[in-house]
């Protein structure tokens, strides 16, 4: 459900002018998850979110409760179309002043919807940037079938390009460095000595050892977002002049108990540092780039209970949607993929030296261990 007080962003006509920044593009997909924007859309979400599972309708109901502690309305839609709004003007100032519009999986605006009405509007190559910034099947690639899908669906002639896995870019860690930086400063400044607790969204352990370029080397969705996190502890220790300790947890487990997922989860690792002595955590929700429900709920709500249960103090770093920091530097990874395309070798630019990884994924990258489907932007 798209909100009629939203002022919508052009996306009628592909850019007249000749060259412009982001040439040879002529349109930009913002590509998300999507959420239920009202008590009634709960239940039919949940079912496409977990369609061909096999899930009964009484389970959907019991799972989606949490929805509806927030009157059935998901965070992500609101903030997705404040993005919007603001990747438009950032591109307007930057001289790209070419459509922009939302494509969900989930929810409408579905992607294939999105697709059907840029080309309409006379777009020919698109620029996806995803919401989800780390490497995986269900973070990656899984978008990537989706636009595959997309097409088809719309039957469409669009050509689709995607920027990068952008974790370890300055719009995410960059700013993450200054949020947590922020939050920490007071509790420092009052003689506590936090741990800093960042955590993302778990996933099966084999999806996790199959991460990554098809190497052999696998687990890239973790180890990308442990190497950030000692990045962040190490950078907020000499900002602050204070020896912090930090790690990696989970939050949002599902599937069949005996599956493995990836641990400790979060609230379980809070349980243990206050058994350790901790006596304040600071929560860093790094795997996520804005406050999805796993956040205000997982973490917000179940993990702070499980803080106040324990004894140990709580404080939830914000997410870097909504800086300038975080919108400019998506346009600046944009601008980056049209080089790309346009036959020049542009820096990919990182924090802290942190890895970057290609924006055209490699064979085998992040594979669909569940059936064989076609993904766009890759090699397979």
């Amino acid at each position: 459900m798209v909100d009629p007080e939203t002022p919508a962003v052009p996306a009628s006509a592909a850019a007249e002018q000749a060259e412009h920044p982001l040439a040879p593009y002529d349109a930009v997909l913002l590509q998300s998850f999507g959420g239920p924007e009202g008590p009634d859309e709960v239940l039919p979400f949940l079912r496409r979110v977990t369609a061909g599972r096999g899930i009964p309708d009484e389970r959907l109901v019991e799972v989606g409760a949490h929805y509806q502690l927030f009157d059935g309305v998901s965070p992500i839609n609101g903030l997705n179309r404040r993005l919007l709004s603001d990747l438009a003007t950032e591109m307007e100032q930057r001289g790209c002043s070419l459509p922009v519009a939302l494509g969900n999986r989930h929810t409408d605006p579905f992607v294939g919807d999105t697709l059907a009405d840029l080309a309409a509007g006379g777009a020919h190559r698109v620029l996806a940037v995803t919401t989800s910034a780390w490497r995986c099947w269900s973070s990656c690639r899984q978008y990537r079938e989706d636009l595959a899908k997309g097409v088809d669906a719309a039957g469409v002639d669009l050509q689709i390009d995607k920027v990068r896995p952008y974790g370890e870019h300055p719009a995410v860690a960059g700013t993450w460095a200054r949020l947590l930086t922020d939050a920490v400063r007071p509790l420092v400044e009052q003689g506590i000595r936090p741990h800093l607790l960042f955590v993302t969204h778990s996933i099966p352990e084999s999806m996790d050892e199959t991460s990554g370029p098809g190497d052999g080397e696998g687990r890239a969705y973790s180890r990308d977002q442990v190497a950030l996190a000692r990045a962040l502890v190490a950078e907020v220790s000499t900002a602050l002049g204070v020896e912090l300790d930090g790690g990696l947890s989970f939050c949002s487990r599902s599937g069949p108990p005996h599956v493995p997922w990836l641990e400790p989860d979060v609230g379980d690792r809070i349980t243990e540092l206050a058994a350790e002595g901790v006596e304040h955590v600071v929560v860093a929700p790094t795997g996520f780039v804005s406050d999805h429900m796993e956040v205000v709920y997982d973490l917000d709500t179940e993990a702070a209970e499980t803080a106040a249960e324990v004894g140990i103090g709580f404080t939830r770093v914000d997410t870097p949607q909504p800086t300038s920091s975080f919108v400019a530097g998506l346009v600046d990874l944009m601008l980056e993929r049209a080089a790309e395309a346009r036959g020049e070798e542009p820096v990919r630019v990182t924090w802290r030296d942190l890895d970057s990884h290609p924006s055209v994924c490699p064979p085998g990258c992040c594979p669909n261990l569940s059936t064989a489907a076609p993904a766009l932007c890759g090699q397979d």
